[in-house]
């Protein structure tokens, strides 16, 4: 019933503060990351990082509801994709977003479409 799921897509947009000129002020390595999941599904899911193979269980947002996590600082360096996992609570099928790079203070936002 959820496969579905599967071929659907995250879309996983960046939205990068300065991306098109170079930022007014220097961005601290100390400045949090956030990952914003809009979970437009009625299934509630379980949020992974992933990066170099290892999942790191970031939490879970409910269905249709939007929820926002902040990335632990040991996952954000520059030069190292990372790629994010939304695993159906109960269910099967758990698609991944494609590798990006961020880069501190940057802010991600996951959009989970309509099952």
């Amino acid at each position: 019933m959820r496969s579905f799921l599967l071929p659907a897509l995250l879309t996983l947009a960046a939205a990068l503060p300065g991306c098109s000129k170079p930022p007014v002020t220097p961005v601290s390595p100390e400045e949090p990351t956030y990952l914003e999941v809009q979970n437009q599904s009625f299934y509630d899911m379980t949020v992974y990082a992933i990066r170099s193979g290892s999942r790191i269980r970031l939490g879970t947002v409910t269905g249709n509801t939007t929820h926002v996590f902040t990335i632990p600082k040991s996952l954000v360096n520059p030069g190292m994709p990372l790629r994010f996992q939304a695993d159906p609570i109960g269910g099967g099928g758990a698609p991944f977003s494609q590798e990006i790079v961020i880069n501190p203070g940057d802010t991600l936002v996951l959009r989970i479409p309509q099952s």
